[in-house]
């Protein structure tokens, strides 16, 4: 093993492919839904202790603030279950050589992207 070898620390500088973008992102969202799970149980728990803590929790969450952490939730949520759904279609053996992982990452990532353009619009057209 030559010893010598070029050693490059700077992430910044560093190229990765899609198909790792998509993987790393998807990894990601995953950590932001198991925070967003206790969050949303709280949310639950306060809207069923009470008439007024619903009221209360409902003017709450019409704030910009909540609206986009409700946003990035739910947007979350759907490019994991896109992602999801990509790595279900590689399990059944399709898409499973380079070119294939690559198409199919840029595939998830336009519909990703699309699906979190929807949550959005529904979102914050409340």
């Amino acid at each position: 093993m030559k010893q010598n070898r070029p050693v490059n620390l700077d992430i910044g500088t560093i190229k990765l492919p899609i198909t790792s973008y998509v993987s790393i992102l998807h990894r990601v969202s995953g950590v932001i839904l198991f925070a967003a799970v206790a969050l949303f149980l709280l949310a639950l728990d306060a809207s069923l202790a009470s008439a007024e803590s619903f009221a209360a929790l409902k003017s709450t969450l019409a704030s910009p603030v909540w609206q986009f952490v409700i946003w990035a939730s739910l947007s979350a949520l759907g490019y994991h279950l896109v992602l999801g759904l990509r790595h279900l279609v590689m399990d059944f053996g399709v898409g499973e050589t380079l070119e294939g992982g690559l198409v199919s990452a840029k595939i998830a990532a336009v519909i990703a992207v699309v699906v979190i353009a929807a949550i959005a619009g529904w979102v914050f057209a409340w």
